[in-house]
């Protein structure tokens, strides 16, 4: 059952015990209490017109007066209530939801293991604080940006529903990220809630924060991509960042892994339903041969070395993300408490500090792939961007699983971690796939059979073809095996004027 499918309307009998949280008879939907604290309502009520009209000029385009059925938590508990109805986005409750408050929680991580949490920012590491939240913020309105043409061409209704439902919890996200530096970084937060509202994806002279989030996303196949490999990013970040020592900063990320999951679903079954009808059209076709591109292509369907290239790509690209594998900051974030690791309080074998630890990096030392054990504080980036490489695998072993069922012969797999890097130890050097180190010139020679080239996105390009009745879907990708909220596949996700 998907991640989707586990957050229903709750009962009315249910819907105003504790466990529906969230006030949404205020202007801006909360838990916190804000209304109790006048000087941040009237800042983040300033900070409001702005987001809209952001949103206006830079959210779904045309589709703004689209009535579409999308989910809205009502509250913050484990099972995740919420409700499912139709609105027009603009018209949309973001709000200011974070996840219940641990008593008794403590520092899980770094010099101040153990210590209770903080509640204010630490005066001394204001500024990395700050930092941390701008970053992650400004990721969040970035992939609506990239996103915002999309709906032009969807394949579907329901895949339409499902890009807007994660366009809307991006920017609720943002929310997120904006309550915490307007409440506790006073002038310094205004201002960078305002900047993340004026810097662009791919602008040239004001550009969002990460290289990632400047890339294009101008198709479906990319946004599929894009939300299992890259938004698997934002989850490792925010897994990171739900250990951290403020409080919170923690409770607000525990509550958008909720949604993340969703993004992440999205991801996951629109690549393994695209695969599914390439399978499918290949056995109706008789095509036993993977590589038969031109015939396959004929079908209407995505060849499946085409979709390795495309995931070589968007895996390389987010990779980047993590920062380099060496990083003094990264360990300083650590340290000082602020940001721990995947699962921090749940690992076992290490005190937590990592004082004398040390963790082994893959690096290249005199023309060749080596591993080297590093400190481990200071290899903090290259265990997340390790442990986003093994929480990739599961769902490309699914997908490998409908090739196998369909008996083709093709198995797609993950690039070594070192190929078409631009960030951290392996930027400079050209890596295959399969781990060697080549010189420029036998990399540039063999990069089309890696790498998507012009040829593959003007295929892509051309099956870019609305389909937007209810219950149509394109060649290309088959429809989910179940609707959202228990409604059919058939359902009319999106009233379109």
């Amino acid at each position: 059952m998907s991640q989707e499918d586990t957050l229903v309307e709750a009962p009315e009998s249910v819907r105003n015990d504790r466990f529906v949280e969230v006030n949404y008879d205020d202007a801006i939907p909360n838990n916190v209490d804000l209304s109790s604290d006048r000087q941040l309502l009237r800042a983040l009520e300033s900070w409001h017109p702005n987001y809209i009209d952001w949103w206006k000029d830079m959210g779904p385009d045309g589709f703004q007066n689209a009535e579409v059925y999308l989910r809205t938590a009502v509250g913050v508990d484990p099972a995740g209530w919420a409700k499912f109805g139709y609105v027009k986005m603009p018209d949309y409750r973001w709000g200011i939801l974070l996840a219940p408050k641990v008593e008794g929680r403590t520092i899980p991580c770094g010099r101040h293991k153990g210590e209770p949490v903080w509640q204010e920012v630490p005066g001394e590491y204001r500024s990395l604080l700050r930092r941390l939240i701008v970053v992650q913020g400004d990721t969040e309105p970035a992939s609506v940006e990239q996103q915002r043409y999309l709906g032009a061409t969807a394949p579907s209704l329901y895949d339409m529903r499902n890009l807007f439902q994660v366009n809307v919890e991006e920017g609720r996200h943002l929310w997120a990220m904006v309550y915490l530096l307007v409440k506790y970084f006073g002038k310094d937060g205004r201002e960078e809630a305002q900047a993340l509202l004026e810097r662009r994806s791919g602008q040239t002279d004001n550009p969002r924060i990460l290289g990632a989030f400047n890339e294009r996303t101008p198709d479906w196949l990319s946004f599929f991509m894009f939300t299992y490999f890259t938004d698997r990013d934002g989850k490792m970040q925010l897994a990171a960042l739900a250990e951290s020592g403020f409080d919170p900063l923690s409770r607000s990320c525990r509550f958008m892994l909720t949604e993340e999951a969703h993004h992440l679903f999205v991801g996951e079954t629109g690549v393994g339903r695209t695969i599914e009808a390439t399978c499918a059209a290949m056995n109706k076709a008789g095509i036993t041969d993977p590589y038969d591109v031109e015939r396959i292509r004929a079908l209407g369907v995505v060849d499946l070395p085409l979709l390795q290239r495309k995931a070589n790509f968007h895996m390389s690209v987010t990779r980047d993300l993590f920062g380099s594998e060496i990083s003094s900051n990264a360990a300083e974030s650590f340290s000082s408490g602020l940001k721990g690791r995947f699962n921090e309080a749940k690992l076992t074998g290490d005190d937590h500090e990592l004082q004398d630890a040390t963790y082994d990096v893959t690096r290249v030392v005199n023309g060749q792939l080596v591993v080297e054990p590093v400190p481990a504080l200071r290899a903090i980036n290259c265990r997340l961007l390790d442990d986003y490489i093994a929480d990739c695998q599961g769902g490309i072993d699914r997908w490998n699983k409908t090739i196998e069922k369909a008996g083709i012969n093709f198995k797609i797999t993950q690039p070594h971690k070192g190929f078409h890097r631009k960030i951290g130890e392996f930027a400079g050097h050209h890596i295959s796939p399969a781990g060697e180190l080549l010189s420029a010139e036998a990399f540039a020679a063999q990069q089309g059979g890696w790498l998507p080239n012009d040829s593959d996105m003007d295929f892509i390009n051309s099956l870019m073809k609305a389909h937007h009745a209810p219950g149509e879907y394109a060649s290309w990708i088959a429809p989910p095996r179940m609707g959202i909220n228990q409604q059919p596949v058939d359902y009319e996700y999106v009233k379109i004027d």
